[in-house]
């Protein structure tokens, strides 16, 4: 694991470095990432041929929003300018593709609609990657009546072929995504009957978030850790123990130790230095699938929490937990340079979540990605740490105002001590006002009004209460101010979101390795599952 991840972090240094002598240039610079990074398996004519061992990442929430936000945004740090004012006297070239998975040499685009909506949930979009059928949103790999259920590609490869199986997810390992790999459900939200079939799935791996319901829903039932121990699984709760963790183990489900909202991973922006992240358990993943193997794997890792943080529309920690999502991805490259015959990554996601974009009303033909860095937190840190205080307290607005400042850099007119100009076509003189960090971060009285009122309705808000019309387009069923604190610092860097659910984008899929050339193309959902059969011989 350790030389793994040495070769990980070269390969990302080279991407950087590349990516920083590419800024110093005026001139747009030809990417030359690809060469650092794939040139093995791009300079291959014909790469057709059955892997053995079969990495699919798939991004939950993530498209191409999702994707390029992500890539500007990195871009715009490293470039050390807002991106995009004229002002500024900024050229912009593309220095450098930040996410390594953007270099891979094939890419295909997939449709993601359901057999209910063009906007899918998670567990059918899930279900026809994992099966090549489309169904119901709120099933697991089952037909629509429920009355049938689809065998997943990791059960075929575990019982046809002989291949150990990997399910790591940022989420709980019996969510959506994950189960839609070992589960069969009429409803996703059958949480103890899903980790049921988790357990009796007999797969090699499991890692990330604690399992929900692990005693069902009234907590009636036989402990689910307590019944995976008893069916030959070591449990492990800690990450010391999980360093320790070898093929030696046997069958093994890692829980992170660090639980978040839902008991799930804590978002990437809120992480701390010694916590592991999503890469840490693929290539964990990767030591106890690969060793002592020699018939093969398949491993599915789930960046659950992009999604997540888009249904807050929290633009910052969704593209943190993307380029998380991204750094596990670099896992398997890394194991790919070591198998390059035999090995297939495929990257991609099930849907798109928040209607996400890059550019907005106020903002016109600017953007202003390098301010979002002054974020320091997720939605849900900010609510748990401190708005659950000011309810609490009855904290003054002016007071909670000192908080947003410091934690997402939003400034008040009268703090900044410089007006703010409130036009359509933004001021993008980026100078730093006393107490702003930019000046398109100082507050209009048109945002400062909006925020007063999320905070009067926050702090006035019942529990249980039905939500207008009104108060769901401002809000969706997440906290008055938090929201609309991303909302404004979203806005006034040039991203909006149109939705708090999903929509019917189509997805990306990158694909690199044993058979990648099959994934060229706009084709469904659906068949990503069928090239992955056809490619490994499966029936």
């Amino acid at each position: 694991m350790k030389s793994r991840k040495i070769l990980a972090v070269l390969c990302t240094l080279i991407i950087f470095i590349t990516g920083i002598a590419a800024c110093s240039s005026t001139k747009p610079s030809v990417n030359s990432n690809a060469a650092n990074f794939t040139q093995t398996i791009s300079l291959k004519e014909d790469v057709s041929s059955k892997p053995k061992y079969v990495f699919l990442f798939i991004g939950d929430g993530m498209s191409y929003p999702q994707i390029e936000c992500t890539n500007y945004y990195l871009n715009a740090l490293v470039n050390k300018t807002s991106m995009g004012s004229k002002e500024n006297n900024t050229i912009l070239t593309k220095s450098h593709d930040a996410l390594g998975f953007l270099d891979f040499p094939v890419t295909g685009s997939a449709q993601t609609y359901n057999s209910t909506s063009y906007c899918p949930d998670s567990s059918s979009a899930a279900t026809a990657i994992s099966t090549g059928y489309r169904t119901y949103s709120g099933r697991i790999n089952m037909n629509e009546k429920a009355t049938k259920a689809y065998e997943t590609i990791a059960e075929k490869l575990h019982k046809q072929l002989g291949y150990k199986i990997g399910i790591v997810s940022s989420v709980n390992i019996n969510h959506a995504t994950p189960a839609a790999f070992y589960s069969h459900q009429k409803s996703r939200s059958s949480y103890y009957e899903i980790g049921l079939e988790l357990i009796k799935s007999d797969f090699d791996y499991f890692a990330g978030g604690a399992f929900r319901k692990p005693a069902g829903k009234k907590e009636n039932k036989k402990d689910l850790y307590k019944l995976a121990e008893k069916s030959g699984y070591t449990v492990i709760t800690t990450q010391e123990a999980a360093k320790k963790v070898t093929s030696d183990t046997g069958k093994v489900i890692i829980i992170d130790e660090h639980p978040a909202d839902s008991d799930s991973m804590n978002y990437e922006i809120d992480r701390a230095d010694d916590e592991w992240a999503l890469s840490d358990y693929v290539s964990k993943g990767i030591d106890c699938l690969s060793e002592n193997n020699d018939k093969g794997f398949f491993m599915m890792v789930e960046g659950g929490k992009i999604d997540w943080a888009c249904h807050a529309n929290d633009a910052v920690t969704a593209m943190k937990d993307t380029k998380a999502f991204s750094d596990a991805v670099d896992e398997a490259v890394v194991f790919y340079h070591e198998h390059p015959d035999e090995t297939l990554i495929l990257v991609t996601g099930d849907h798109e979540t928040g209607g996400m974009t890059i550019g907005y009303a106020g903002t016109n033909y600017n953007t202003y990605l390098q301010n979002l860095s002054n974020q320091k937190m997720s939605f849900r840190k900010f609510y748990n740490k401190y708005v659950k205080k000011y309810k609490k307290k009855g904290t003054g607005f002016d007071k909670a105002m000192k908080d947003v400042t410091k934690q997402f850099g939003l400034v008040t007119e009268k703090d900044a001590g410089k007006k703010a100009d409130d036009t359509v076509e933004m001021d993008s003189n980026d100078k730093h006002p006393a107490g702003a960090a930019s000046k398109s971060l100082v507050l209009t009285d048109y945002e400062l009004q909006k925020l007063k009122a999320a905070y009067k309705k926050t702090m006035t808000a019942k529990k249980d209460k039905k939500l207008t019309q009104k108060e769901y387009e401002l809000y969706g069923s997440h906290d008055p101010f938090t929201v609309t604190i991303m909302h404004i610092l979203n806005n006034k860097c040039g991203i909006g979101f149109t939705s708090y659910s999903h929509t019917g984008l189509p997805v990306a899929v990158f694909a690199m390795g044993a058979g990648q050339e099959k994934f060229e193309g706009f084709y469904d959902n659906t068949e990503i599952y069928k090239k992955m059969a056809e490619l490994t011989g499966v029936k």
